[in-house]
């Protein structure tokens, strides 16, 4: 029989760093400015039924920090315009595909819901969406591989 490993869970409210609304990770101190911290926590980022959590094995003990977010955890960071369509990075490094059919606007920043996670794009990644976004009567559009696709708003 497998053995399963300790788990040391601390709750949100117990967490000493958050995120904002635009991805960027604080303490009590501040913006947290370390690439390297910011890269690690953003890596660690992992959701089950109770939120998203920052996970990490200390002397064979999982620990999981649940922590405290604005609208959500995920963010676009970069995008690769690709054959098929757009390659989306995101925060937690994990690549997906832009599926235009469920992206949406909301207090002007754009969001894409997937099964998984509801996706911000930051304000960079919002930059190279450009050449791809066209105003139209019905509202801001994509456009892609001579598809247009209206975004909604929420």
């Amino acid at each position: 029989m497998a053995q399963t490993r300790k788990q040391n869970i601390i709750p949100k409210e117990q967490a000493v760093f958050w995120m904002d609304k635009d991805g960027a990770w604080h303490n009590e101190h501040g913006k947290l400015e370390h690439p390297k911290i910011i890269k690690y926590f953003n890596q660690s980022i992992a959701k089950d039924d109770q939120g998203y959590f920052l996970s990490q094995i200390i002397n064979d003990v999982e620990e999981k920090v649940y922590f405290p977010y604005e609208e959500t955890a995920v963010f676009v960071v970069d995008l690769v315009k690709k054959d098929a369509g757009i390659e989306l990075t995101l925060n937690t490094l994990e690549t997906i595909a832009l599926d235009p059919d469920v992206l949406y606007i909301n207090a002007d920043a754009l969001f894409m819901e997937t099964d998984a996670h509801l996706v911000k794009f930051t304000q960079n990644a919002l930059a190279q969406m450009t050449p791809f976004l066209i105003d139209t009567p019905q509202g801001l559009a994509l456009t892609l591989s001579r598809t247009q696709t209206v975004i909604r708003e929420k």
